[in-house]
């Protein structure tokens, strides 16, 4: 791949770098083919636990490459735009956490691919903006809707509205990241909460995340049926009894995923 770099850092955790930093990893349709190759293959890998998605250098993603699109035809804007669409979806079918480490500026489509993360932690040098309104239009690959679930309705319209950055200390304070840490030490960070994920049974980290991914958008009755209909499912696992075995022989579990 070209753009974008695939390690295995630990087993069952993958990395996933944006690696175009002499263009502060803007998304050319390159990229967005090889990133939708990717999500689509990690989503298969029945063995992953968790994925950290970052930049390479000191830029997260500058967002669309603009460079690319000057003089574009509408039609091969929108075919671009089909492209990155399918992108955004696969990211967010991944059925185990993804992690953002957000190492830089996150702009526009580099925004809304930190806002298709499940969550996340950025260095004290990162920096967010949904700017697309100086340019004519709006994100289009989940930017308003997912930003709305993530900091609320009334901030998300002024971001988008205005186009501001917001820096990685009221992204902090928004709860759009859940920590800000120096930037040598983003990396090992975002490792670690991934380890930590990692870690538990995998069935019930997967059900966690269906949980609250499809029981957002359900009136609360409904919510809370997908929810039992987790649990149900999940105390007749082999990962529950050994869950439980494991916390009475004051050993660590064994999780097999079954």
């Amino acid at each position: 791949m070209d753009t974008v770099r695939l390690e295995t850092p630990r087993p069952g955790i993958a990395l996933v770098t944006l690696a175009r930093p002499d263009a502060a990893n803007a998304m050319n349709t390159r990229m967005g083919e090889e990133l939708l190759a990717v999500w689509n293959g990690l989503a298969a890998d029945q063995s992953l636990r968790a994925v950290v998605l970052t930049g390479e250098g000191k830029a997260f993603c500058a967002g669309a490459d603009l460079k690319e699109r000057d003089g574009m035809s509408d039609e091969v804007w929108a075919a671009q735009h089909k492209i990155f669409r399918a992108m955004i979806k696969a990211q967010l079918a991944i059925p185990c956490p993804v992690i953002c480490a957000v190492n830089g500026a996150a702009m526009g489509g580099g925004g809304e691919m930190v806002l298709a993360c499940d969550f996340g932690i950025a260095s004290d040098a990162a920096r967010f903006a949904w700017p697309e309104v100086k340019r004519g239009f709006i994100p289009g690959i989940g930017g308003p809707n997912l930003l709305a679930r993530a900091i609320g309705p009334r901030l998300a319209l002024e971001l988008l509205t205005t186009g501001r950055t917001m820096s990685a200390q009221e992204a902090l304070a928004c709860g759009l990241v859940s920590a800000v840490h120096p930037s040598e030490a983003l990396l090992a960070a975002a490792l670690d909460l991934a380890d930590q994920v990692a870690a538990n049974a995998p069935l019930a980290v997967k059900a966690a995340k269906r949980s609250i991914r499809d029981g957002a958008v359900l009136p609360l009755d409904e919510a809370m049926a997908l929810e039992l209909a987790e649990y149900d499912r999940l105390f007749v696992t082999d990962d529950r009894r050994e869950g439980v075995a494991a916390f009475n022989e004051k050993r660590p579990p064994r999780f097999s995923g079954r």
